[in-house]
């Protein structure tokens, strides 16, 4: 996974750009494949706000976040993009797969 920081009036410090990286490491565990994550700091005042944009394969997913200061917007944009990617993730595993009578052939049969 790749995570791109970038400040809108607002400078990304190094302890601003460790502290995406941490909280949005734990977006790998859902996926095997790499993606790309382009953050995007910026100050609303009174808010911060955090951007963030995912681009999976075929893919792109886009949240942000607002907060009092610039921590807990990051911390709420991380739970928001996990619940995103949990949910993107079950529309991609196909539930109609699974063995029926009408694939197996034993309706429709006229005994």
């Amino acid at each position: 996974m790749r995570i791109e920081t970038h400040g809108q009036q607002i400078e990304v410090t190094a302890a601003l750009r460790d502290y995406v990286e941490s909280k949005l490491a734990r977006l790998q565990r859902h996926f095997d494949q790499p993606f790309d994550v382009r953050t995007q700091l910026s100050l609303d005042k009174p808010d911060h706000r955090a951007e963030a944009t995912l681009n999976l394969a075929g893919r792109t997913l886009h949240c942000d976040a607002a907060a009092v200061d610039m921590y807990a917007a990051i911390d709420l944009l991380a739970d928001k993009l996990d619940r995103l990617l949990l949910k993107h993730k079950s529309k991609l595993v196909d539930h109609h797969r699974g063995e029926s009578l009408a694939r197996n052939g034993e309706i429709g049969e006229i005994g």
